[in-house]
């Protein structure tokens, strides 16, 4: 199904021609802020090229998603399973509390990227940032993984202020430079390299979509950040 959006298309009507279209593959052309672009969905395809609006892939449940531009705030807000790829940059909120799947961002992400993020047995979401993120990175954070390459960055700090505040679960890979005022429950390692398989698979798996050399990301230096073990809101959660 091919869909061609524009300023006039109202968000419900847009998100009614997903629901009911019977084609696995979706694809919608000069998207112009409508919101929650395939919510709640499960087994389609959908690619967009524009600027949908907020909540892109809402409680997304393995509906895949690739964006051709910029996305607004609260993409994968609550999802479940799925991917959500953005060939660009995304506003704050970025993953709010996704319990599973994959946000791929090739550009930079707003505030509070990864906040309430969780995991459960084999449920483990993942977050990749190409570039820069804003302040309260992983806010919160009670499981899943976050990393941030900081490519391009032209000489700035890759994260912003308050990264981790709160963060109890999960785990954190910064590319190149520690950031500055992590907070006392937060531990930094310095690894020169991944050697985690898991998380090299997900930085090839990354690599591959955007064209980029997987083996110079591999083998840079990098700081994983995780949660004290003596925090006390570990105890709040079933699995860390």
């Amino acid at each position: 199904m091919h869909i061609q959006a524009n300023e006039t298309m109202h968000f419900r009507n847009l998100n009614e021609c997903i629901r009911t279209c019977g084609d696995k593959e979706i694809r919608i052309d000069n998207c112009i802020g409508q919101r929650y672009i395939g919510a709640g969905s499960s087994g389609k395809i959908i690619r967009i090229q524009g600027t949908p609006g907020n909540a892109l892939g809402a409680y997304l449940d393995g509906t895949e998603i690739y964006l051709d531009g910029n996305a607004q705030d609260a993409i994968g807000d609550t999802m479940n399973a799925g991917a959500i790829i953005v060939n660009g940059n995304a506003g704050d909120a970025a993953g709010y509390a996704m319990r599973g799947g994959k946000i791929f961002i090739r550009g930079d992400v707003g505030y509070r990227c990864g906040i309430h993020m969780k995991a459960y047995k084999e449920f483990k979401p993942v977050i990749v940032i190409g570039g820069r993120a804003g302040s309260f990175l992983g806010e919160y954070q009670a499981g899943g993984l976050i990393v941030v390459l900081g490519l391009h960055s032209d000489g700035k700090p890759a994260v912003g202020n308050f990264c981790g505040t709160g963060m109890h679960g999960g785990e954190m890979y910064i590319r190149g430079e520690l950031p500055a005022g992590l907070p006392a429950q937060v531990k930094a390692e310095k690894t020169e390299g991944i050697s985690d398989g898991w998380v090299r698979g997900v930085l090839r798996e990354y690599a591959a979509r955007f064209g980029l050399n997987a083996e110079e990301l591999l083998n840079d230096i990098y700081y994983r950040l995780t949660p004290d073990s003596d925090n006390p809101y570990r105890q709040m959660y079933t699995d860390n």
